[in-house]
């Protein structure tokens, strides 16, 4: 057998022009296809959404080949945006699959020909069933385009390897369109992000997403009275790791806080005065639902690195009930602005 002739292990300085390129051509040529995609959006997606946000049970996503791969990405997304889908695999479907469509779902058919025979099973059965079919396709007159209740027409542009005709520019506007209706269903229904984390309890989502009550420090706060000597608030400070102190009357409610700036703006002052001249007054706080990537990039703009969290008492005073350093938050994987 003949084995194929690789290239030294090191491209030349031209190579490396012409490959960098050809690279920015094929971007270029689907970033094309896709200004055309967004240009050419009809009444048709509007019905499509209506249809998916309004279905009793599940979004059903079907399509052989490349546009299979882009289904299981778009059930995906759909679900992890708060729409209940599933792929089902055309092939499978005539061996049992088809019992996962039932009554109540609505089914999305992707095929760039629009006549991949494996689909003919799935969209008889969703027909039986009186299953809603939104039909993907570049071709209207076609199986799936005779057979779907709403299409979604692709824009008829060449693929970016004209010669082998493998999917590129068509997959990649497929993948495009499902991100958009699976974006706009999720506004259409609602949902927001207090859903979204109860879907992403793990990874980077539901990190930035949680809320700021979840990692801010609760017990051992550093709090002074308004008359402590400022030697007792230095050492108050010292003892903790935030860089500041938090003032509070007899009842507990937030006066001010006290910083490391703020020590160093009074300093000649600290020998004989109280918290209460040298704190700022109505600090800035943070809320425990707050979301840590907002307290992040909030704590960013101020340029504070800590804050009290808070909450309101129906005097209009505020009781400290944690702070976040942030440094509690970085950790999340989070970067500031």
């Amino acid at each position: 057998m003949n084995r194929p002739a690789f290239p030294p292990s090191s491209p030349s300085p031209d190579q490396i022009v012409a490959i960098q390129g050809r690279a920015r051509a094929i971007i270029a040529h689907e970033a094309e296809a896709l200004r055309h995609l967004g240009d050419g959006l009809d009444d048709g997606f509007a019905r499509a959404c209506w249809l998916i946000a309004g279905a009793r049970r599940r979004l059903v996503v079907s399509g052989m080949g490349k546009s299979g791969h882009i289904g299981r990405k778009i059930a995906a997304s759909f679900s992890a945006t708060g729409t209940p889908a599933l792929f089902l695999h055309p092939a499978e479907a005539s061996h049992g699959d088809l019992g996962m469509m039932t009554a109540g779902d609505v089914l999305l058919v992707l095929s760039n020909s629009g006549n991949t025979a494996e689909l003919a099973p799935v969209l008889r059965h969703a027909r039986a069933l009186g299953v809603a079919i939104i039909g993907m396709v570049a071709r209207p007159r076609s199986m799936v385009g005779d057979m779907a209740d709403v299409l979604l027409l692709l824009p008829d542009r060449p693929e970016a390897c004209e010669e082998s005709f493998a999917p590129t520019t068509s997959t990649v506007m497929q993948l495009a369109l499902g991100d958009a209706l699976a974006l706009s269903v999720m506004e259409a229904r609602g949902v927001g992000r207090k859903q979204i984390r109860a879907l992403h309890p793990g990874g980077a989502i539901g990190q930035r997403l949680a809320p700021v009550g979840e990692v801010m420090c609760r017990v051992g706060l550093p709090l002074v009275s308004p008359d402590a000597p400022m030697r007792d608030v230095v050492r108050v400070i010292s003892d903790h790791r935030f860089g500041l102190a938090g003032v509070v009357d007899g009842a507990g409610r937030l006066l001010g806080v006290i910083s490391d700036g703020d020590l160093r703006r009074h300093l000649p002052a600290l020998g004989k005065a109280a918290a209460g001249e040298v704190m700022t007054h109505n600090p800035r706080s943070l809320c425990a639902d707050m979301v840590a990537v907002d307290a992040l990039q909030w704590m960013n703009e101020a340029k504070i690195t800590a804050a009290f969290v808070v909450r309101p008492l129906a005097d209009g005073g505020l009781m400290p009930v944690g702070l976040v350093h942030m440094h509690d938050l970085l950790p999340l994987g989070l970067v500031p602005a």
